[in-house]
């Protein structure tokens, strides 16, 4: 059995962004609590016990809060279920909450060599003891499995796989701290349990779709993919910046190139956004886009849903 949990599904700030007046933002703060969302993460899990999350999020703190799945046993003074943290690229809304688990609960964070680098150039990470948090690196191509507190197996096995993207933003015009190679900074994942069979893709940054990526994903029960701008141009057209979709690293949902249409007429059980900026008008439930996108059997989630494969 495979468990996945969405506990935030927004990009970058979240909706509501706390600085933006945006028709997201200003229905996320009055007529429309239902759309607020915390930014992209989700947990996973084979036994319902010990769980791994796909990126640590700043908002990891209240997702915990929100997550009867990741509190600690009743009676134990100090424990959390959360066995380790794999990291999917080295954004500051995939790896700032990392900085909220440095309170001495031993965990193991996954991540490509680069995303690592990242980490180690930044002395504020240290606060995660190595005694407690082993950084254990991961490749390209190569299955691993993640392991309990203690060493035990977990179970499940996880294949990172290259994707179209970018380094971080913070980075641009930078020297990157882990080199010059072109990838490994950003990565979607194959999450399966090995006993069932069970298995279901993590994709939260992704510039666009190849032949390639049509192939692994073909069949897959589920999918959960970076949804992140509804038309390449919105924040621009929106007044909320200058910034592209693609400039950022990310596909638009709609257009001919877009992630709808790349992924239809593949086989997939469930399709699943995530990493929603607060641009994409999609989040309203009346727009015309959120009736394209559940027209094309797309889904928004809400925070907390529980998927059992």
């Amino acid at each position: 059995m495979l468990r996945v949990v969405v506990l935030g599904a927004a990009a970058g700030g979240g909706v509501p962004q706390w600085n933006c007046g945006c028709a997201v933002c200003l229905a996320a703060r009055t007529d429309h609590p239902e759309i607020r969302s915390t930014q992209a993460s989700v947990a996973v899990s084979n036994d319902g016990e010990h769980w791994f999350l796909v990126n640590a999020s700043p908002d990891l703190r209240q997702q915990v809060t929100a997550t009867p799945q990741l509190h600690p046993k009743s009676m134990l003074l100090r424990h959390s279920p959360i066995a380790g943290v794999i990291l999917t690229n080295g954004e500051i809304d995939a790896v700032t909450g990392l900085l909220s688990m440095r309170e001495g609960s031993p965990f193991a964070i996954y991540a490509h060599p680069k995303v690592l680098a990242i980490l180690t150039s930044n002395s504020i990470f240290d606060v995660l003891r190595p005694e407690n948090v082993r950084r254990v690196p991961i490749e390209v191509d190569a299955a691993f499995e993640p392991q309990l507190p203690g060493g035990a197996s977990s179970g499940l096995e996880i294949l990172p796989f290259a994707v179209a993207g970018t380094s971080a933003w913070y980075l641009r015009g930078k020297d990157h701290p882990g080199g010059t190679t072109s990838t490994g900074d950003t990565l979607g994942l194959r999450i399966a349990d090995k006993a069932s069979g069970k298995y279901l893709y993590v994709i939260t940054a992704c510039a666009g779709v190849d032949h390639t990526l049509k192939r692994r994903l073909a069949g897959a029960p589920l999918v959960l993919f970076d949804g992140t701008v509804w038309r390449d141009d919105e924040m621009i057209r929106a007044g909320l910046g200058n910034k592209t979709g693609q400039s950022m690293g990310h596909i638009a949902m709609s257009g001919d190139d877009g992630a709808i249409s790349s992924l239809a007429d593949l086989g997939i059980g469930r399709k699943i956004f995530l990493h929603i900026n607060n641009s994409n008008p999609a989040w309203l439930h009346a727009s015309p886009e959120r009736q394209a996108l559940e027209r094309a059997e797309w889904q928004i989630p809400s925070e907390g849903m529980e998927i059992v494969l």
